[in-house]
């Protein structure tokens, strides 16, 4: 079972969280927040899996509760709620250690992959949040978006002909055991990859990792 906070500060906003996440027979929701400083302390006192955060939230936002729960609770992997316009929160949240991010107004199945992912230890971007990273990304650069891609392509090509594989998986959000069964190997030989394709890269996560591969164009089809 996977144990799950949400925090939102609009109260129907959560019920609408919770009804989605209770279709999944596997998914409970434990607590529930309306600042991120409640988010936090329930965090720390229920220790879920995962906690889904709205990224604007009085009390300190989403990115600073992110930040405050994978210092103070490592276990639990975040989830952010975004809107269209807040690619800036995205970019802090990456930074802060979030796994998933899913778009408020997107398919309800997106929220209940990106809990199941980051529970298993993989990261989530929903498809619009990593066409709006990689293009504001490339707004922020003197650069255009093709200059934004070379970098990235280069960035991938220190990578081993595996490496760059296993990339292109995580950059849909499978987890180490897909992975590992997409390519036929061991579930530990992929955590190995992982690894050393987050030194090569220089990023701190599997997230951020996965903003690369879409950059790079090398992100897997999901079937």
């Amino acid at each position: 079972m996977i144990r799950v906070l949400v925090a939102d500060d609009e109260p129907l906003v959560r019920a609408g969280v919770r009804a989605i996440l209770s279709t999944d027979p596997g998914i409970a929701v434990v607590a529930e927040a309306a600042t991120g400083r409640q988010a936090v302390d329930l965090a720390q006192r229920h220790r879920p899996g995962v906690a889904v955060l709205d990224v604007r939230m009085p009390g300190g936002d989403g990115i600073e509760a992110a930040a405050e729960i994978r210092r103070t609770v490592p276990a639990t992997g975040v989830v952010i709620l975004t809107t269209f316009g807040e690619d800036d929160y995205i970019l802090r949240a990456l930074g802060g250690g979030a796994a998933g991010f899913v778009i408020k107004s997107g398919d309800p199945e997106e929220l209940i992959a990106s809990v199941r992912a980051v529970a298993d230890g993989a990261a989530y971007l929903s498809p619009k949040v990593a066409a709006r990273v990689v293009a504001h990304l490339a707004a922020g650069d003197t650069g255009a978006l093709a200059g934004r891609r070379r970098a990235a392509r280069a960035r991938v090509d220190t990578l081993t002909a595996r490496e760059r594989e296993v990339l292109g998986h995580l950059g849909t959000g499978l987890s180490n055991g897909q992975i590992a069964r997409r390519l036929r190997v061991a579930e530990g030989t992929v955590k190995a990859h992982v690894s050393s394709i987050l030194t090569r890269l220089g990023v701190d996560n599997r997230a951020a990792a996965a903003v690369v591969a879409h950059e790079a164009g090398i992100a897997a089809e999901r079937h």
